[in-house]
């Protein structure tokens, strides 16, 4: 059974007479699908994201081969010390003891206004599964790696994490290799952008 476009557009035209309202088919295609807006794309810059404080040497004096991000246990003075960015990690190491991964000598300066400072050196344990762990001391043990601080933020959340890195250390002439390369690539640099 064929039934025309005209006589639907009459019925719904009298049915929409009925409500108060117009018709679907006589209405654009605009109005009767309207456009909504679209979800605003993530900035990749997070406001809350903040360095602490960075082991700049880490990369001259490691072959990183792998990074790991981990949480940190620490204290309420320490916490706001740390938003003060009085905390420094160029001399600390990361170590498996016990089953449990802990941070060593890294500095965090006494907060003034706290009731029960905290002590500026202390061991504080670092956050991981227990798989992590173990593959960790693997890494340590078997192949003679390094667990090297990189750097320590405050994430999206405002909770302190710290990515460490798994390190083999260079020797001097692949820091100086490393350097040449480096050197290289900033003299190529000013080269392309002063054209001289």
């Amino acid at each position: 059974m064929k039934i025309e476009k005209s006589f639907l557009v009459r019925i719904c035209s009298g049915l929409a007479a009925d409500f108060g309202t117009a018709p679907l088919m006589d209405k654009p295609r605009s109005a009767r699908y309207p456009v909504t807006a679209m979800a605003k794309k993530k900035k990749d810059t997070d406001p809350n994201y903040k360095v602490i404080a960075e082991n700049r040497r880490a990369r001259f004096d490691y072959a990183i081969e792998d990074d790991l991000e981990v949480g940190v246990v620490l204290t309420g003075s320490e916490v706001k010390s740390l938003r003060e960015k009085s905390g420094n990690i160029a001399e600390s190491y990361a170590a498996v003891e016990d089953g449990e991964l802990w941070l060593v000598n890294s500095y965090i300066a006494p907060y003034e206004r706290a009731m029960f400072p905290h002590l500026e050196r202390r061991k504080r344990k670092l956050l991981v599964s227990r798989k992590q762990v173990s593959d960790l001391w693997n890494a340590t043990q078997r192949k003679g790696m390094t667990l090297v601080p990189m750097v320590m933020y405050f994430n999206h959340k405002g909770l302190v994490k710290m990515k460490i890195g798994i390190a083999k250390g260079k020797k001097n002439h692949d820091k100086r290799a490393t350097e040449a390369k480096r050197d290289w690539g900033r003299q190529k640099q000013r080269l392309l952008r002063h054209g001289d």
